[in-house]
Protein backbone atom coordinates (compact mmCIF):
# COMPACT_ATOMS: atom_id res chain seq x y z
CA UNK A 1 0.00 0.00 0.00
CA UNK A 2 1.48 3.31 -0.76
CA UNK A 3 1.70 6.06 1.44
CA UNK A 4 -0.38 8.26 -0.37
CA UNK A 5 -3.28 5.54 -0.15
CA UNK A 6 -2.34 4.85 3.88
CA UNK A 7 -2.76 9.00 4.20
CA UNK A 8 -6.30 8.66 2.31
CA UNK A 9 -7.59 5.75 4.76
CA UNK A 10 -6.53 7.24 7.71
CA UNK A 11 -7.49 10.49 6.81
CA UNK A 12 -11.25 9.58 6.35
CA UNK A 13 -11.73 6.63 8.22
CA UNK A 14 -9.33 7.15 11.36
CA UNK A 15 -8.82 10.63 12.43
CA UNK A 16 -6.89 10.63 15.65
CA UNK A 17 -8.73 12.65 18.53
CA UNK A 18 -7.29 14.11 20.82
CA UNK A 19 -6.84 11.32 23.54
CA UNK A 20 -5.29 9.54 21.18
CA UNK A 21 -2.86 12.16 19.67
CA UNK A 22 -1.92 12.88 23.12
CA UNK A 23 -0.52 10.08 23.79
CA UNK A 24 1.13 9.51 20.67
CA UNK A 25 2.91 13.01 21.48
CA UNK A 26 3.76 11.81 25.33
CA UNK A 27 5.15 8.36 24.45
CA UNK A 28 7.19 9.82 21.74
CA UNK A 29 8.43 12.58 24.87
CA UNK A 30 9.26 10.30 27.52
CA UNK A 31 10.86 7.95 25.29
CA UNK A 32 8.88 5.15 24.53
CA UNK A 33 9.78 2.74 21.88
CA UNK A 34 7.75 4.27 18.67
CA UNK A 35 6.17 0.81 17.55
CA UNK A 36 2.59 1.77 18.76
CA UNK A 37 -0.09 0.88 15.89
CA UNK A 38 -1.06 3.08 13.82
CA UNK A 39 -4.71 4.77 14.31
CA UNK A 40 -5.97 3.07 10.63
CA UNK A 41 -5.08 -0.07 12.02
CA UNK A 42 -7.24 0.81 15.44
CA UNK A 43 -9.95 1.50 13.31
CA UNK A 44 -9.47 -2.32 11.97
CA UNK A 45 -9.42 -3.29 14.88
CA UNK A 46 -12.44 -1.71 16.35
CA UNK A 47 -14.37 -2.89 12.73
CA UNK A 48 -12.91 -6.32 13.83
CA UNK A 49 -14.16 -6.70 17.17
CA UNK A 50 -17.51 -4.93 16.68
CA UNK A 51 -18.17 -7.70 13.49
CA UNK A 52 -18.03 -10.69 16.25
CA UNK A 53 -19.72 -8.66 19.07
CA UNK A 54 -16.79 -8.73 21.18
CA UNK A 55 -17.26 -7.89 24.97
CA UNK A 56 -13.73 -9.78 26.43
CA UNK A 57 -10.36 -9.34 24.77
CA UNK A 58 -6.73 -10.37 25.18
CA UNK A 59 -3.83 -8.15 24.74
CA UNK A 60 -0.63 -9.10 24.98
CA UNK A 61 1.83 -6.09 24.62
CA UNK A 62 0.29 -2.75 26.13
CA UNK A 63 3.11 -0.72 25.35
CA UNK A 64 1.53 3.25 26.40
CA UNK A 65 -2.07 2.27 25.87
CA UNK A 66 -2.88 3.06 21.86
CA UNK A 67 -4.38 -0.20 20.91
CA UNK A 68 -5.88 -1.25 24.31
CA UNK A 69 -8.05 2.10 24.42
CA UNK A 70 -8.84 1.85 20.61
CA UNK A 71 -10.21 -1.62 21.23
CA UNK A 72 -12.03 -1.17 24.94
CA UNK A 73 -14.51 1.80 23.15
CA UNK A 74 -15.94 -0.87 20.97
CA UNK A 75 -17.01 -2.69 24.14
CA UNK A 76 -19.70 -2.61 25.71
CA UNK A 77 -20.33 -0.95 29.25
CA UNK A 78 -19.48 -4.83 31.11
CA UNK A 79 -17.11 -5.51 28.76
CA UNK A 80 -13.44 -6.68 29.47
CA UNK A 81 -9.72 -6.20 28.05
CA UNK A 82 -6.86 -7.47 29.81
CA UNK A 83 -3.87 -6.59 28.83
CA UNK A 84 -0.52 -7.97 29.75
CA UNK A 85 2.84 -5.76 29.80
CA UNK A 86 6.23 -6.74 31.21
CA UNK A 87 7.50 -3.33 31.50
CA UNK A 88 5.98 -1.51 34.59
CA UNK A 89 6.52 2.08 33.25
CA UNK A 90 5.06 0.93 30.42
CA UNK A 91 1.80 -0.09 31.87
CA UNK A 92 1.50 3.04 34.46
CA UNK A 93 1.92 5.25 31.57
CA UNK A 94 -0.58 3.59 29.54
CA UNK A 95 -2.96 2.95 33.20
CA UNK A 96 -2.83 7.24 33.14
CA UNK A 97 -3.78 7.17 29.44
CA UNK A 98 -6.70 4.30 29.47
CA UNK A 99 -8.15 6.52 32.45
CA UNK A 100 -7.64 9.61 30.67
CA UNK A 101 -10.09 8.32 28.20
CA UNK A 102 -12.91 7.03 30.55
CA UNK A 103 -12.10 3.55 29.94
CA UNK A 104 -10.65 2.64 33.97
CA UNK A 105 -13.28 0.48 33.84
CA UNK A 106 -12.96 -1.97 30.89
CA UNK A 107 -9.23 -1.93 31.20
CA UNK A 108 -7.14 -4.03 33.26
CA UNK A 109 -3.26 -4.03 32.75
CA UNK A 110 -1.55 -7.15 34.53
CA UNK A 111 2.51 -7.04 34.58
CA UNK A 112 4.22 -9.59 33.86
CA UNK A 113 5.80 -11.58 31.67
CA UNK A 114 3.28 -12.85 29.37
CA UNK A 115 4.30 -16.35 29.04
CA UNK A 116 4.09 -16.50 32.80
CA UNK A 117 0.68 -14.71 32.92
CA UNK A 118 -0.90 -17.17 30.50
CA UNK A 119 -1.06 -20.16 32.40
CA UNK A 120 -3.41 -18.62 34.92
CA UNK A 121 -5.71 -17.38 32.83
CA UNK A 122 -6.40 -21.23 31.31
CA UNK A 123 -10.45 -21.77 31.09
CA UNK A 124 -11.31 -18.77 30.64
CA UNK A 125 -12.49 -17.74 26.81
CA UNK A 126 -12.32 -14.48 25.10
CA UNK A 127 -13.87 -13.15 21.96
CA UNK A 128 -10.53 -12.10 20.94
CA UNK A 129 -6.76 -12.06 21.64
CA UNK A 130 -4.37 -9.26 20.13
CA UNK A 131 -0.70 -9.94 19.90
CA UNK A 132 1.68 -7.16 19.72
CA UNK A 133 4.94 -7.87 21.47
CA UNK A 134 7.98 -10.07 21.49
CA UNK A 135 8.35 -12.37 18.25
CA UNK A 136 10.16 -15.24 19.32
CA UNK A 137 7.22 -17.03 21.40
CA UNK A 138 5.04 -15.89 18.77
CA UNK A 139 4.46 -19.64 18.24
CA UNK A 140 3.47 -20.26 21.50
CA UNK A 141 1.08 -17.51 22.14
CA UNK A 142 -0.77 -18.83 18.69
CA UNK A 143 -1.00 -21.85 20.41
CA UNK A 144 -2.72 -19.89 23.59
CA UNK A 145 -4.27 -18.25 21.49
CA UNK A 146 -6.41 -21.35 20.31
CA UNK A 147 -6.99 -21.95 24.07
CA UNK A 148 -7.62 -18.83 25.24
CA UNK A 149 -10.31 -17.92 22.18
CA UNK A 150 -14.02 -19.18 21.63
CA UNK A 151 -14.45 -20.46 18.59
CA UNK A 152 -15.59 -17.47 16.22
CA UNK A 153 -13.51 -15.51 17.89
CA UNK A 154 -10.26 -13.52 16.59
CA UNK A 155 -6.80 -14.25 16.78
CA UNK A 156 -5.21 -10.86 16.26
CA UNK A 157 -1.34 -10.13 15.07
CA UNK A 158 0.88 -7.18 14.39
CA UNK A 159 4.02 -7.22 12.39
CA UNK A 160 3.14 -10.24 10.34
CA UNK A 161 5.23 -9.15 7.47
CA UNK A 162 8.17 -7.63 9.88
CA UNK A 163 9.16 -4.98 8.13
CA UNK A 164 9.99 -7.03 4.64
CA UNK A 165 12.00 -9.51 6.19
CA UNK A 166 9.55 -12.74 6.15
CA UNK A 167 9.46 -11.86 2.32
CA UNK A 168 13.77 -12.46 2.26
CA UNK A 169 15.22 -15.85 2.77
CA UNK A 170 18.45 -13.88 3.34
CA UNK A 171 16.73 -13.04 6.62
CA UNK A 172 17.16 -15.71 9.24
CA UNK A 173 17.17 -14.57 12.61
CA UNK A 174 15.09 -16.24 15.29
CA UNK A 175 12.32 -12.90 15.71
CA UNK A 176 11.84 -13.34 11.56
CA UNK A 177 11.59 -17.60 11.52
CA UNK A 178 9.15 -16.94 14.29
CA UNK A 179 6.96 -14.72 12.58
CA UNK A 180 7.37 -16.76 9.11
CA UNK A 181 5.74 -20.05 11.41
CA UNK A 182 3.49 -18.18 13.30
CA UNK A 183 1.79 -16.97 9.78
CA UNK A 184 2.50 -20.75 8.26
CA UNK A 185 0.34 -22.24 11.47
CA UNK A 186 -2.26 -19.53 10.84
CA UNK A 187 -2.43 -20.23 6.96
CA UNK A 188 -2.54 -24.45 7.74
CA UNK A 189 -3.27 -25.01 11.48
CA UNK A 190 -7.06 -26.31 10.86
CA UNK A 191 -8.23 -25.35 14.09
CA UNK A 192 -8.46 -21.68 12.53
CA UNK A 193 -9.03 -19.29 9.44
CA UNK A 194 -6.61 -17.42 8.87
CA UNK A 195 -4.98 -14.14 6.35
CA UNK A 196 -2.43 -11.62 6.54
CA UNK A 197 -3.80 -7.99 5.62
CA UNK A 198 -0.74 -6.44 3.88
CA UNK A 199 -1.52 -2.88 5.81
CA UNK A 200 1.37 -1.18 7.04
CA UNK A 201 3.29 -3.81 8.45
CA UNK A 202 0.67 -6.81 7.84
CA UNK A 203 -1.82 -7.65 10.44
CA UNK A 204 -2.49 -10.85 10.07
CA UNK A 205 -6.51 -12.37 11.41
CA UNK A 206 -7.45 -15.63 11.96
CA UNK A 207 -11.25 -16.58 12.98
CA UNK A 208 -10.98 -20.44 15.56
CA UNK A 209 -12.91 -22.84 13.99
Amino acid sequence: MSDRTGEYIAALFAPEDEILATLREEADRTGLPPIAISADEGRLLQVLLTGIGARSVLEVGTLGGYSAISMARTLPPDGHLLSLEIEPSHAEFARRHVARAGLGDRVEIRIGRALDVLPSLDGQRFDAMFIDADKEPLVTYFEWALRLVRPGGLVIADNALWGGRVLDPENDDEKTRAVREFNRRLATDPRVLGIVVPTHDGVAIGVVR
